[in-house]
Order: C-alpha cells, then sequence, then structure tokens
C-alpha cells in the first residue's frame, strides 16, 4: 500500500489553503509592528488633529493581534453548522472566500486610511482558521487509509510551521518588512487561497461523508477508488458499513449531546485537556521571549531577525520529522516525549535565565534550550491533539467535537494572550515554571488514560475507550442482532453482512 498522488494532494493543498493561512498569520504581525503602530499614529492624527496616547496604540495594537482568537473561537462555532451543509471539502473551499476578503482589507486599509479595516481583517483571518481548523483535520483524517491516519494528518502540523516560517521569511526587511511594503505581506495572504480554489475542487469528497451522511454509496466508491489507487475497495466500504452500523446515533450528534453522552465521556476529557495543553503549554511564550533573550546574549538588532527564522526552520523541520515517524513510534509516545521534554527545557531554560548575568556563555544556553523547546513541541504536541480529535470520536460526533475541541484551543490561546504578560511582571523568568507544571500533567494524564490509535480503525479506537468509560462492548451476537435489523431495510447487504459478521 502506497500513498496515491490523489491522497497527497488533497492533503498538500487542502493544508496550504488552511493550516498554512492559520501558521502565517500568527507570525506574520510581528515583523510590520512598527509600521502599523505608525500608520495607527498617522491616521489619529489626520482624524483627530493631535497624535495617539502610548495607552490608546498599545490597545489598538493588542486587539489587532488578539482579534484574530475571538474570530478563531467565531469560526470553531460556526464550523459544525458549515460542514453538516456543505461536507467537509466544500467547508474548506467556502473558507478561501473569508481568506481573500481578509486579504483585500488589509492590504486597503493603508490606502483607504482606515486602521478599523486592519481590525476587521484580522477578525475574519480569524474566522477563517477557525474553520479551518476544525473542518481539515477533519477532512485529512477520514480521507486516509489507517496506516497512514497520522503521517495525512501531520500535514496540517507541518504546514501550520511552516505558515510561521513563510510569515517570518517574508516579514525580513529585506523583503515585505519595510515601510513601503508591508501592506503586502497581507495581500500574500490570497494567494494560497487562490491555489486551493485551483486544485481541491477536482479532488473527491471524504467518502466516510458521503456514505454515512450523504448516503451515496456510488460517490463514495469513486472517492475510495481515486484516494486509495485501486479498483476494489469493497473492503473499505464495508468497513465504514460496519461504521454506521455500530454507531448507536446515525444522525449528527448536537454539543449538548456528546457532552451528556456518558459513551464518549472519557473521548471528550482527554480530547479537552490536550487541546488545552497544546495551548497552555507555552510554546506562544517563547516567541514572545526569543528576542529578548538574544538582545541579552550579544547578538546586535540586525542579526535578531535572521535567528528569529532558525526558530521557525527548526519548528518545520521538527513537524516534518514527526510526520515521518508517526506510524512507527505512534501517537501516545510522540505526544508524552514532547510534553516532557518541553517541561525539561522550561526548567533548565529557567535556570539559565537566572544566571544569564553572571556568566558570559549562558545566554547562548538559553537560545539552544528556546529551540529544544519549539523542537519538542513541534515532534508531538503540535499536531497531534488535531489528529486525535478526529480518531477518537465516531462520524456521528465528529463534529461537535471538533466544535469542543475548537472552542477550547482559541479560549485557551486568547486566555494565554492576556495573561501571560501578567504572569511575566509577577514571575519574571519564573514565569515558565507555570507551563513546567502544565506539560508534566498534560503527559501524566495521557501516560494514565490514552489509549494507542496507530494503524486502529476507528471502531476499535471506541472499543478501546468503552472499558474506561465503564460501557458494555457489544458481544458479537448482539452486534449480529443490531446489523439485521438494521440491514432488513437495506436488503441485500444483509447476507453479505452476516457472512462478513460470521467469519469475524
Amino acid at each position: 500500500d502506497c500513498m496515491t498522488t490523489c491522497l497527497l494532494c488533497a492533503a498538500f493543498f487542502g493544508s496550504l489553503g488552511s493550516s498554512f493561512l492559520y501558521g502565517y498569520n500568527l507570525s506574520v504581525v510581528n515583523a510590520p509592528a512598527l509600521y502599523i503602530k505608525a500608520f495607527y499614529n498617522k491616521t489619529w492624527i489626520e482624524r483627530y488633529g493631535e497624535p495617539i496616547s502610548t495607552e490608546t496604540v498599545t490597545l489598538l495594537w493588542s486587539v489587532t493581534v488578539s482579534i484574530f482568537s475571538i474570530g478563531g473561537l467565531f469560526g470553531a462555532l460556526s464550523a459544525t453548522l458549515i460542514i453538516k451543509v456543505l461536507g467537509r471539502k466544500g467547508t474548506l473551499l467556502l473558507n478561501n472566500s473569508f481568506a481573500v476578503i481578509a486579504a483585500v482589507l488589509l492590504s486597503l486599509g493603508e490606502m483607504s486610511r482606515s486602521f478599523e479595516m486592519l481590525i476587521i481583517g484580522r477578525l475574519i483571518m480569524g474566522v477563517d482558521s477557525g474553520i479551518a481548523l476544525s473542518a481539515l483535520p477533519m477532512y485529512l483524517g477520514e480521507i486516509s487509509p489507517k496506516h497512514f491516519r497520522g503521517m495525512i494528518g501531520q500535514f496540517n502540523s507541518i504546514l501550520i510551521c511552516l505558515g510561521v516560517f513563510t510569515g517570518q521569511v517574508l516579514g525580513m526587511p529585506e523583503l515585505l518588512g519595510q515601510e513601503s511594503t508591508w501592506i503586502y505581506l497581507f495581500s500574500f495572504l490570497a494567494l494560497p487561497a487562490m491555489l486551493q480554489l485551483c486544485v481541491l475542487p477536482f479532488l473527491p469528497e471524504s467518502p466516510r461523508y458521503l456514505l454515512m451522511e450523504r448516503r451515496d454509496e456510488a460517490g463514495a466508491e469513486k472517492a475510495f477508488q481515486r484516494f486509495l489507487g485501486k479498483k476494489d475497495v469493497s473492503q473499505e466500504l464495508e468497513e465504514v458499513h460496519m461504521e454506521a452500523r455500530a454507531q448507536d446515533k446515525l444522525h449528527t450528534v448536537s454539543v449538548l449531546q456528546l457532552l451528556k453522552s456518558p459513551a464518549v465521556r472519557w473521548q471528550l476529557i482527554t480530547v479537552i485537556i490536550t487541546m488545552a495543553c497544546y495551548q497552555l503549554c507555552g510554546l506562544n511564550a517563547i516567541w514572545y521571549y526569543t528576542n529578548g533573550i538574544l538582545r541579552e546574549a550579544g547578538f546586535t538588532e540586525s542579526i535578531l531577525p535572521y535567528i528569529t527564522l532558525s526558530t521557525g526552520a527548526i519548528e518545520t523541520l521538527a513537524a516534518i520529522i514527526s510526520g515521518l515517524v508517526i506510524e512507527r513510534i505512534g501517537r501516545k509516545p510522540l505526544l508524552i516525549f514532547g510534553f516532557f521534554s518541553m517541561a525539561v527545557f522550561f526548567s533548565l531554560l529557567t535556570v539559565f535565565l537566572n544566571f544569564q548575568d553572571r556568566v558570559s556563555w549562558m545566554p547562548y544556553l538559553s537560545y539552544v534550550c528556546i529551540l529544544a523547546v519549539i523542537a519538542s513541541f513541534c515532534s508531538g504536541p503540535g499536531g497531534i491533539p488535531f489528529i486525535l480529535t478526529g480518531e477518537l470520536f465516531e462520524q456521528s460526533y465528529r463534529p461537535a467535537a471538533f466544535m469542543i475541541a475548537g472552542t477550547v484551543n482559541w479560549l485557551s490561546n486568547f486566555a494565554v494572550g492576556l495573561l501571560f504578560p501578567f504572569i511575566q511582571e509577577t514571575l519574571q523568568s519564573f514565569s515558565f515554571l507555570v507551563f513546567v507544571a502544565v506539560c508534566i500533567l498534560g503527559s501524566i494524564y495521557l501516560y494514565v488514560v490514552l489509549p494507542e490509535t496507530k494503524n486502529k480503525t476507528f471502531m476499535d479506537i471506541s472499543q478501546s475507550f468503552a472499558k474506561i468509560n465503564k460501557m458494555p462492548i457489544p458481544s458479537p451476537g448482539q452486534e449480529m442482532e443490531l446489523v439485521l435489523s438494521i440491514n432488513s431495510d437495506t436488503n441485500g447487504k444483509a447476507q453479505d453482512a452476516t457472512k462478513m459478521q460470521t467469519s469475524l
């Protein structure tokens, strides 16, 4: 079984118009920060005839940066509805319109002397990312065969990292990070969206969605044939049919039903904790710190941007390596290793920061620690939470699960951005110890609760949780009755299913 071009194209172009843009937007505002503030000041003088006060400009700037996560929250909340109506692929395609609208607003903001346009553009870009981080992992998890599901799922993470890196590269003073050209940093947003609009329409929709929610057998068969690159996909179709039969709810479940359902209690707790750790493990804080630590290390201002590039490059590299080994090593070891080594390097970083003034070569050790924290993050925690959200839930629960995961993700993101400056003021160089605690608690929880999901069907995964949820695992006999009762109305398949069940 090798990967087909169709599957790789879907993974790459699907992620290019989705998670790449999310990553790009995380880093792109850093380079032109001073120019954007200057533009706010200029606009303010034109409007009110006086220079903007420092407080106002700081407030406007924080709003510009953090409104992105508010948009993300809206996106994550609305994704479930859009996915229900348009399907996985349809949602990804529609989402490009948000990216294009945001690119237009952000590019024309300076010309039309309106900082409101910049802020609204960032908000819409957030909505785009919120929808993308729900629809994309769902699509990737459903189109890939089980032995490639992790690898294809890591495309999401690899392209987030690549997006961050691209934002850093294009923001270099030699490229677009100048007074005259910073708007083009935002115009660039339209490019990946356009590329996705050119390619994705020619790729199939998720076969699981077609079969279980659209009841489109022929379409699902075609989709499987193209994604798997083989004519005979009866085994795959049968697996999806079995999944449909084993599901207690055949209709898509609402968020409330999901929260109440005892059958998925621990899956839900696991996804919430993993997503919260993904945001609260302190990676966002590292970005705030890098430049300060590098300044201390005596690097001159002119080389700082290049050294920041090294962080983006390490990030991308770690994500790619993780994607290559995830099917061998498995999700659980990578997640635990990632969180645990983050805790180790954060602790070392705290020690090094405290000795920074006394020993001349300490800052270099701090810098190495920063790179190590970033690499540890990308080795597992950077992408696997999204893969797990898709894997731990069956089809009918999946959209609601992504909505909850997305809400936790964006709220935690917002909380870190809001609270970290205060934590930093209070604890100063000890502020990283908060993250050490989060990472250690996260690894312990995952070690105790999470079963390994690599190479398992969605049904196997549900069953490994049935024990923890104290739910009865259906015995073959019961399953048999269930199959016959459901199949009596889809006659014809009943005989094959019975054969299949008895052979099991």
